[in-house]
C-alpha cells in the first residue's frame, strides 16, 4: 500500500533543504577535494564535463532511491531485500564493508592532511597526515556519539557555509581563461586516456556527491519526519539544490588542482595549493583556503561516520528478522543510533581504517573513488527493477525520461570500464 500523502502547508526554507545540504557537506569532503584536486592537476579543466555529469546521475539516483522511500515506507536496501531475497543483500554487504575501509581512510588521510597545512608540527607531511587523521576521526566519533542527529545538521551546516564560500571565491579567483572553462564544461574529452585519464575521471566522477552515502539520504528524511509521497517534491527541490552545490564546488576544485602540479605521493596537495596562493593573494589567500579546505574534508568525515552505520543497522535488522519477501512486516525507516549494530560499526569505521594511513595518500584518492563509481551501476540496476513495476509503487514508477538516464548511466560506465581495460 502506498502511504499517504504528507504534504505541509508551509514548510520551513530550513526545513526543506537540510537533508540536501547533508548530501552536498558529506558528498564535497575528501573525495571533491581530493580526488578533484589531483584530476584537475593531471588533466586540467578538460574534465570539467565530468562534473556535471557526476552531479546530474547521482541526483537522478538519489531522486529515484526517494521516491521509493516515500511511495512504499520501505528504505532502498528494504526494498531489495523483500522483493529481490537475501542474494543482493549479502552481496551489498560484502561490498559496504570493503567501501566503508576505503572510505574511512580516505576521509581520515584528508583530514590530516589538511590539518598537517594548518599546523605544520611534524617535519614529515606523512606523519602529520596519520596524526591528525586519528585525532579528527576520534573528534568526529565523539561529534556523533554525543550530539545526536540536531547537533549534527547545526555543524554540518556550519562546515559547507566555510567551505563553500571560500572555495569557490579561491576558484574564481584562479579560474583559467572563460572559454576554456567552457570547453571544458560542454565539449567531453579525456586527456591521456590510456595513461590514467580515463582512471582519474572515473574517481572524479565516484568522488562528486558520494556513492554509497546516497543511500543515506532516506534516513536523514526521515530523521525530519518526511513521509509519504506528498513530500516528494520537497525532496525533489531539496536534493536539487544540494547538487547544484556540489557541482559548483566540484568545478571549483578541478580550477584549483590546475593550478598546481601534483608531485611525489600527493600528500601534499593541499600545502601545495595553500603555497599558491600565498604566492599570489598573500597569508590571507592561505589561511581562507586551508579553512574552507578543513570545513570540506571533516564534514565528509562527520557525515559519513553519522550516516554509514544507519545502513550496516538496517541490513542487520534485516537479515536477523529475516526480513526478505516477507509482505506481512511493517517497514522501519527511522534507525535506533544508541542500538548496538549501529554504535559497533560507528566504533569499527572511526578505528580500523586507521591501518590504511601508512599507504600514499594519492593512491587512497583513486581506489576510494574507483571503488565508490562500481557502487553506481548496481544502484541504477535496483531503481530500475524496484521502480518500474506499478504493483510495488503505484504511479511513482519511472517515467521515460528517467528510464532513459538510467539506461545512460549503465552504458556510460560499462563504456568507461571497457576503456580502461582496453
Amino acid at each position: 500500500m502506498t502511504p499517504p500523502e504528507d504534504t505541509p502547508s508551509k514548510p520551513s526554507v530550513s526545513s526543506m533543504i537540510g537533508p540536501g545540504i547533508l548530501v552536498a557537506a558529506t558528498g564535497v569532503g575528501a573525495g571533491d577535494l581530493s580526488s578533484a584536486g589531483f584530476a584537475g592537476s593531471q588533466l586540467g579543466p578538460a574534465i570539467l564535463w565530468a562534473v556535471l555529469i557526476g552531479a546530474f546521475f547521482k541526483f537522478v539516483l538519489a531522486e529515484g532511491l526517494t521516491r521509493w522511500q516515500l511511495a512504499t515506507g520501505q528504505t532502498l536496501l528494504e526494498g531489495v531485500a523483500r522483493r529481490m531475497g537475501p542474494i543482493p543483500c549479502w552481496l551489498f554487504m560484502g561490498y559496504f564493508i570493503l567501501w566503508s575501509y576505503f572510505v574511512g581512510t580516505a576521509l581520515m588521510a584528508g583530514n590530516g592532511v589538511t590539518l598537517h597545512a594548518i599546523f605544520p608540527i611534524f617535519e614529515d607531511a606523512s606523519t602529520g597526515k596519520i596524526v591528525f587523521g586519528i585525532v579528527s576521526s576520534l573528534a568526529g566519533l565523539i561529534l556523533v556519539i554525543q550530539g545526536g542527529f540536531k547537533l549534527f545538521e547545526k555543524v554540518m551546516g556550519v562546515c559547507i557555509l566555510i567551505m563553500f564560500i571560500t572555495v569557490v571565491a579561491s576558484a574564481i579567483i584562479l579560474s583559467p581563461p572563460f572559454g576554456e572553462v567552457m570547453k571544458g564544461l560542454f565539449i567531453p574529452s579525456i586527456p591521456n586516456p590510456q595513461n590514467g585519464g580515463i582512471a582519474w575521471t572515473m574517481a572524479l566522477m565516484g568522488g562528486i556527491g558520494s556513492t554509497v552515502t546516497i543511500l543515506c539520504y532516506g534516513y536523514w528524511i526521515a530523521e525530519e519526519g518526511r513521509h509519504g509521497p506528498g513530500m516528494l517534491r520537497f525532496c525533489r527541490i531539496d536534493l536539487g539544490i544540494g547538487y547544484v552545490v556540489i557541482a559548483i564546488f566540484g568545478i571549483s576544485m578541478v580550477i584549483i588542482g590546475n593550478t598546481v602540479e601534483a608531485k611525489g605521493t600527493g600528500a601534499g596537495l593541499i600545502i601545495e595549493i595553500a603555497d599558491s596562493f600565498e604566492n599570489s593573494l598573500g597569508i590571507v589567500g592561505r589561511w581562507a583556503f586551508l579553512i574552507g579546505a578543513f570545513g570540506a574534508v571533516f564534514s565528509s568525515l562527520l557525515g559519513v561516520w553519522q550516516s554509514a552505520p544507519y545502513l550496516f543497522a538496517d541490513m542487520w535488522r534485516l537479515f536477523r528478522k529475516k526480513e526478505f519477501a516477507d509482505e506481512g512486516s511493517s517497514p522501519s525507516i527511522l534507525t535506533d543510533t544508541t542500538s548496538r549494530p549501529y554504535r559497533y560499526y560507528l566504533y569499527a569505521f572511526a578505528t580500523l581504517p586507521m591501518l590504511g594511513l601508512v599507504v600514499q595518500f594519492r593512491e587512497i584518492q583513486k581506489f576510494y573513488g574507483i571503488v565508490g563509481v562500481a557502487f553506481l551501476p548496481l544502484l541504477t540496476i535496483a531503481l530500475i527493477l524496484l521502480n518500474g513495476r506499478k504493483q510495488w509503487i503505484e504511479k511513482y514508477t519511472n517515467r521515460p525520461a528517467t528510464i532513459v538516464v538510467l539506461i545512460s548511466i549503465l552504458l556510460f560506465f560499462g563504456w568507461m570500464a571497457w576503456q580502461s581495460w582496453a
